[in-house]
C-alpha cells in the first residue's frame, strides 16, 4: 500500500520505523516487527519473502505489488549478510538486509544453492583441479598424460 493511501507523506518509511504487523503474502504467517533487530521489518522471517512496494527503499511508491522471493545472499565486506530479492511479477532485483530473527536454515539453503548446483559437472571437479595445478601434463615431454 502506498504512503498516500495510508495517510503518510511521500518517503515516510525512509526516515521512520515500520511498526506494522502484516500477513506474509507467500506463506501466510503473521509477521510482527519485534525481534527483527531493526525498525525496518519488510520481509517474512519464515520464508524470507517480501512484497514489491518500493521503487527506492522506504518510498512505498512501486505499482507492482508482486512477491519478492529471496534468490541469493550477498556478504558485504564487513561480514553483514544481505538478501537479494527478485520480484516474481516484474523481475526487479533488490537488496534487503537480513533480520535478527530470519530463518537460519532458509538463509543457509539460499547461500548453498550455487555450491549444490555448480555450473559444471561435479564429477569433473577432481580432473579440473589436476589440470589447474598442472598435474595433468607429462613432465618429460610437456604433453598431457
Amino acid at each position: 500500500m502506498k504512503n498516500a493511501e495510508k495517510g503518510m507523506p511521500k518517503g515516510y518509511y525512509k526516515d521512520h520505523d515500520c511498526k506494522e504487523t502484516f500477513t506474509c503474502a507467500s506463506c501466510g504467517r503473521e509477521v510482527v516487527p519485534e525481534n527483527a533487530g531493526s525498525g525496518h521489518r519488510n520481509h517474512c522471517p519464515n520464508c524470507l519473502c517480501s512484497l514489491h512496494v518500493d521503487n527506492e527503499p522506504g518510498d512505498r511508491e512501486a505499482d507492482c505489488g508482486g512477491i519478492m522471493e529471496p534468490v541469493a545472499v550477498w556478504v558485504k565486506n564487513n561480514g553483514e549478510w544481505t538478501l537479494i530479492h527478485r520480484c516474481k511479477a516484474c523481475g526487479k532485483l533488490s537488496p534487503n538486509r537480513i533480520a535478527a530473527d530470519d530463518n537460519p536454515m532458509k538463509l543457509m539453503s539460499i547461500a548453498m544453492k550455487p555450491v549444490a548446483n555448480p555450473p559444471f559437472p561435479i564429477e569433473r571437479m577432481e580432473e579440473m583441479t589436476r589440470m589447474m595445478l598442472g598435474e595433468d601434463k607429462d613432465v618429460s615431454s610437456g604433453q598431457k598424460g
